[in-house]
């Protein structure tokens, strides 16, 4: 087997979960294109899924990584630097928060904040010790660690990694009524995407989110949004909550946060909230690094000036003006926000899977999800021109 074929059969087997194979990255430009190792380029309209928010090999990105890398780069949590406040007040005053608990991975991340509202509950609301529940939204993503899995309907990344960690109530997305149900005294935390990215990018019902909100403030409950895709300019907002004018108890955040140069996640709350830990109590031997934090730094900086959001806002109504153009015939539906859009592909045409390697023939990546549905999110740096060809490939592949 060759160098090539063995990175390729490495790649499938590290997750099955409706991923097609992509190509061998040797090469990426500024902006939305990447080469592979035969020198073929491709529009990429997946963004790494969403940790590409800001383009491959971003200057301000790069420039802040090299210059951090003369420096001191990676240190356990045993020592302090001098990036980690800045960081951790910068995110934290972007969030409209108090605290930021750094860590490495969006799945570290909602960890971090599963044990986070448990301890709450118990410390804070006095839930009865080992009787906590967290209410989570059927069909979610929140990752794949073995606590995680447990509250998935995903068969796929759930089968076979039993047994399952108990504590979690699934409810439908978007079911209100199920939701004020499935709530009790022992509620501590209802943890939800703002816009569910692997079920296909589903939006929820208008209101919907300012219902969650309201509710869990009336029950004294935690509302904990996962904006790891969704969050950091992708759908023209900072955070997907924002075009509900919502703000949740607490934001988990990955992906973007670290301009797909460096893993870096973190959970952002309140000092009432993340203030239940005490020294020793948590953290992470990588989490918070100084190498993370300058990256993250200088996306924190992007995002402050709001030219991101904007980008994704007037772009992204482009893109979903042109994609409804395409419903009623190869086109079944089309949702999303910003440059997110999740597009249900009629299933004479094929699968999701047949129809993202259609496009990647064609030199577009994107993503396959559910049945016949395809994911798009380009990243937000992508030009109009840019943007314009790729969706003129999808269009070719929905012509046969």
């Amino acid at each position: 087997m060759s160098t090539t074929e063995t990175a390729i059969a490495s790649a499938e087997a590290h997750s099955a979960h409706n991923y097609h194979p992509l190509p061998v990255v040797v090469a990426s430009a500024d902006g939305a294109w990447m080469t592979d190792v035969e020198g073929r380029r491709y529009l990429d309209m997946l963004a790494g899924y969403s940790a590409l928010n800001f383009g491959h090999r971003n200057r301000r990105l790069i420039d802040a990584a090299k210059d951090q890398l003369e420096r001191v780069t990676l240190t356990s949590r045993a020592f302090h630097h001098d990036r980690f406040a800045d960081f951790c007040t910068q995110l934290a005053e972007l969030c409209g928060m108090e605290m930021v608990l750094p860590m490495n991975t969006g799945a570290e991340a909602v960890e971090t904040a599963v044990k986070t509202a448990r301890k709450w509950g118990y410390r804070v609301k006095g839930v009865p010790d080992g009787m906590a529940k967290i209410i989570v939204a059927a069909d979610n993503f929140h990752g794949r660690t073995t606590t995680i899995v447990s509250f998935s309907t995903d068969h796929e990344a759930r089968d076979d990694f039993g047994p399952y960690t108990p504590g979690f109530e699934i409810v439908p997305y978007g079911d209100l009524t199920a939701l004020a149900g499935a709530m009790t005294e022992n509620t501590v935390a209802v943890l939800m995407e703002p816009i569910q990215g692997e079920a296909g990018v589903l939006v929820p019902p208008p209101g919907y989110l300012a219902g969650v909100r309201e509710m869990t403030r009336e029950r004294n409950v935690l509302f904990i949004a996962d904006e790891i895709q969704s969050g950091l300019g992708r759908t023209g907002r900072t955070f997907a909550c924002e075009h509900e004018g919502v703000v949740p108890d607490m934001y988990v955040l990955g992906k973007a946060l670290g301009g797909g140069v460096v893993p870096v996640s973190a959970v952002v709350s309140s000092a009432a909230v993340l203030g239940v830990y005490r020294p020793g109590e948590h953290g992470s031997t990588f989490g918070g690094n100084p190498l993370a934090c300058a990256v993250a730094l200088e996306v924190v900086a992007m995002l402050r000036t709001g030219e991101f959001q904007q980008r994704a806002a007037e772009l992204g109504d482009h893109l979903h003006h042109e994609l409804g153009l395409l419903t009623g015939g190869a086109v079944q539906a089309v949702r999303g926000r910003g440059l997110w859009a999740g597009v249900d592909v009629s299933p004479a045409l094929g699968t999701g899977r047949e129809i993202s390697e259609k496009l990647m023939d064609r030199g577009v990546l994107v993503k396959d999800t559910h049945g016949s549905t395809i994911r798009i999110a380009p990243p937000l740096v992508i030009s109009k021109e840019d943007l314009d060809w790729g969706l003129d490939q999808l269009r070719g592949v929905l012509a046969g």
